[in-house]
């Protein structure tokens, strides 16, 4: 008799999720988490990050007031302030995911490291536990590239980023991501000199060339030095001007350009936490992308595993690193390892993703690019430009657009918003996507006036204006004004 119905190792947002629904069906569950409860996006990514990025929103905000008549003082930066702002912010959600929390649930966590050593065995803490099901969700960290010099110079992740105990005065950041854009800005409002170094030819190169111009405006707008198409070559130290002060960084780049800082934070990408699990005890088949599943998570070498969230490297799909992804991976699992649901597996067809930045940029489904690389040729394309949206010139930041990918058919493949809170608006266009609602769904709306939201709105009437102004539709007019 197995110890455990169901072994979940990592207490991030999916392996949290397995064990509590899992224990809720009344299974005997044991969560195995050396680190901290919560994982990343509680302790070093989403909450940290958009707690700073709202204290560098407030700065901003209060420097622009002037555009309403309200003239204020610069505003005083208090780093230990924004610092206790973010700890204070994970402070107030930790309890949630707690182990005691979890305890109290009926799951047995075990605060230690796991590995796997044999295909229905892991060892934690000094304890061998036999399973029937097993869950991986160990999560990711952050890419250390390899890089002439690293090794000889301080640099920092998004694990120790929030750590520092006094500003940045010069941050360079190598990588021009989500992660990498918005803690430039958030540094370049709350005060710090920021230099992005990209090697791809412009920063948040996956995302739609049109809003992610938008971005790159604002980081501008900000005093963000942007460096693109620029691979950094090697890294040297550089030594302090006084006794009194730190070391700091030089990035040589390939053209021969140096750019010093005092700090370098390494944004360039995520890599899945393989090292430890010893997967291949486990009969566990992986790769440099992640564990490798079949679409509905399962691992294609051991049929007693599973993969959830950042570590998961489904087949023909690949991983997504977002939390909301690792909620949809925790549900998929539900229905296919406890509930044995056929036909269950990954669809990310209305996944949405969103890059904090102010403004925002969300994207849900395909941009126009991906579309057209995926074979859809006759497709139609409408923006809606905020300087057209009541809300925006009342608020006075007209700065945005909508855009939306469409087919001849009027189905909805993909909604690029950039715009103020732009991510609070992508539930609408994912559930459009998701249930394959027609686009005259949202064309037919009645929205609240006035709102951002409207822009979706009028930017799926431009699919219907030709018809609407169509010579048929002009003679069937004339035909019905005759009658009484």
């Amino acid at each position: 008799m197995p110890d455990f119905d169901v072994v979940v190792i990592g207490a991030g947002a999916a392996g949290l999720s397995v064990a509590a629904i899992g224990a809720g069906l009344g299974l005997k569950v044991a969560l195995v988490e050396r680190g901290r409860m919560g994982g990343d996006c509680l302790n070093y990514g989403c909450v940290p990050s958009k707690a700073m990025l709202a204290a560098g929103h407030a700065a901003a905000e209060a420097r622009a007031a002037g555009r309403f008549g309200i003239r204020l003082a610069p505003p005083e930066i208090d780093w230990a302030g924004v610092r206790a702002h973010v700890q204070g912010a994970i402070a107030r959600i930790a309890p949630n995911d707690s182990a005691a929390r979890y305890r109290g649930m009926g799951v047995e966590v075990i605060e230690a490291s796991a590995h796997f050593t044999a295909p229905d065995e892991i060892e934690a803490g000094g304890r061998r536990l036999t399973f029937r099901r097993a869950v991986i969700a160990a999560g990711s960290s952050a890419v250390i590239p390899d890089l002439p010099g690293l090794d000889g110079v301080p640099w920092l992740t998004n694990e120790t980023l929030f750590d520092l105990e006094e500003p940045p005065g010069h941050l360079l950041i190598l990588g021009g991501g989500p992660i990498g854009v918005e803690m430039a800005q958030a540094h370049a409002r709350l005060g710090c000199l920021v230099t992005v170094i990209e090697s791809a030819p412009r920063i948040l190169a996956r995302e739609d060339d049109e809003l992610a111009e938008g971005v790159r405006a604002a980081l501008l707008a900000d005093g963000v030095t942007l460096a693109e198409g620029q691979p950094v070559a090697r890294l040297e130290q550089l030594e302090p001007d006084s006794p009194a002060a730190t070391a700091g960084v030089v990035a040589v780049l390939a053209d021969g350009k140096r750019i010093a800082g005092t700090h370098l934070l390494l944004a360039v990408g995520r890599a899945p936490r393989l090292a430890g699990l010893d997967l291949v005890a486990g009969g566990v088949e992986a790769g440099p992308k992640g564990v490798r599943t079949r679409a509905d998570l399962r691992s294609v070498s051991n049929r007693r595993v599973w993969a959830v969230g950042d570590i998961a490297d489904p087949e023909g799909i690949g991983p997504r690193a977002f939390t909301h992804v690792a909620g949809q991976h925790a549900g998929i699992v539900v229905r296919s390892m406890l509930f044995r649901l056929p036909g269950t597996k990954v669809d990310y067809a209305a996944l949405p993703r969103v890059t904090y930045t102010d403004p925002e940029l969300a994207q849900v489904g395909l941009t126009e690019a991906e579309a057209r690389a995926a074979g859809h040729d006759d497709l139609r394309i409408h923006r809606w430009p905020l300087s057209e949206n009541d809300r925006a010139i009342a608020e006075g930041r007209p700065e945005g657009l909508v855009k939306l990918v469409v087919t001849a058919k009027g189905r909805l493949l993909g909604a690029g918003l950039l715009a103020p809170r732009a991510g609070e608006m992508a539930g609408l266009y994912g559930l459009m996507i998701g249930r394959r609602l027609p686009l005259s769904a949202l064309a037919g709306m009645v929205l609240p006036y006035p709102t951002l939201s409207e822009g979706g709105k009028r930017a799926a009437g431009e699919f219907y204006t030709p018809k609407l102004l169509s010579s048929f539709t002009k003679r069937l007019l004339g035909l019905l004004k005759r009658l009484p």
